[in-house]
């Protein structure tokens, strides 16, 4: 076997325990405005990042917690970038989506398909400077309908360029089923530069490892660019707060302020027939039940699926969550342990 499975699961585990800990801040109310984790990425990002290495670049999107993570980024910086404050991995200015980190040659975006050119120009840079060195770029299935994503991949084909695109798709751009503003498949659109592409489970550790490590050793030796179309689950929904998931977990609370308007709008005279207002509460009430089966199936978490085959040694299993569980819980201790100097005092 050449990956160690117990070493992929416990940098997913990782990446888990440390989102799963912002996502306590942010609903303190510690963390201001939106915030996306990257749960259910866990087996993409770690398959990926795992063949990373030092002189390597990344180039990600709004989920880029989990890449710098494992690129061994300081976790207490990051965390005091979440919170905003001026010792933070960017002096609190960037959030987290818009982290960077020179000496690891790491940007991330909150900008839709930015990731794209970001990569290209890291691998250029690679290819004269740092030959044998490539470049990773992370995005969602929705940046696949942005130009500078398109024009990234060509380039990157014609100059034979050391870089790996990762999509990592969840079928949602945000709350639109991706299938309805997508045309054709998304290898195929990109086989048509005369790149390699290739499909992945997203939930699967291994075969991302092993598809990931034949893209990027061909990178290494200057054969040129791969596309990894990985599925994967946002098991929190786009965003924490998600409307589409609260309306279904929480009804009471989620509905409160929709149900109304919606039932004054569906009695209102003029307009839309009656018979197209019910099709369309149908249609909300379809994509809400599908959004939430979708993300709560314990079958598509990624850590379950690895779990599943670490369980018969189940001493070494336990023991290896506790011990991460507790360096998360040292991480998070050391963050609050700094004073948090209100937002609108940071100059």
């Amino acid at each position: 076997m050449p990956y160690d499975l117990w070493a992929l699961y416990g940098k997913m585990l990782r990446c888990r325990f440390y989102e799963e800990a912002v996502i306590k801040l942010w609903e303190e109310g510690l963390i201001s405005g939106e915030m996306h984790t990257g749960i259910g990425e866990e087996a993409i990002i770690a398959g990926v990042m795992d063949h990373v290495q030092d002189g390597d670049a990344l180039a990600l999107d709004h989920r880029g917690t989990g890449p710098l993570l494992i690129r061994a980024i300081d976790p207490v910086l990051m965390m005091r970038e979440f919170l905003g404050q001026g010792d933070g991995l960017c002096g609190g200015m960037g959030g987290h989506m818009h982290l960077f980190s020179e000496a690891h040659l790491a940007a991330s975006s909150g900008i839709v398909g930015a990731a794209g050119p970001a990569a290209v120009g890291f691998a250029l840079s690679a290819q004269y400077l740092r030959p044998g060195k490539i470049a990773v770029a992370f995005f969602g299935e929705g940046a696949m309908n942005q130009g500078m994503l398109l024009e990234s991949l060509n380039l990157s084909v014609v100059w034979k360029l050391p870089v790996l695109f990762v999509c990592k798709d969840d079928q949602w751009s945000i709350t639109t089923r991706s299938q309805s503003v997508t045309g054709g498949i998304l290898t195929e659109r990109v086989a048509g530069f005369g790149m390699n592409a290739v499909c992945v489970d997203g939930k699967d550790v291994e075969e991302v490892w092993i598809v990931a490590r034949a893209a990027i050793e061909q990178a290494r030796k200057g054969q040129g660019p791969s596309f990894l179309h990985a599925s994967c689950v946002h098991l929190e929904g786009h965003f924490l707060g998600d409307t589409m998931l609260r309306m279904v977990k929480k009804p009471v609370q989620g509905m409160t302020g929709i149900v109304v308007p919606l039932l004054r709008s569906a009695a209102r005279k003029g307009g839309a027939s009656w018979k197209r207002r019910v099709a369309g509460i149908k249609n909300m009430s379809s994509l809400l039940l599908k959004n939430y089966q979708q993300k709560s199936s314990r079958r598509e978490d990624p850590l379950l699926f690895a779990r599943k085959k670490l369980e018969p040694e189940t001493g070494r299993l336990q023991e290896l969550e506790k011990t991460v569980s507790e360096e998360v819980q040292i991480i998070l201790d050391k963050v609050l342990a700094l004073p948090l100097t209100p937002r609108e005092e940071i100059s």
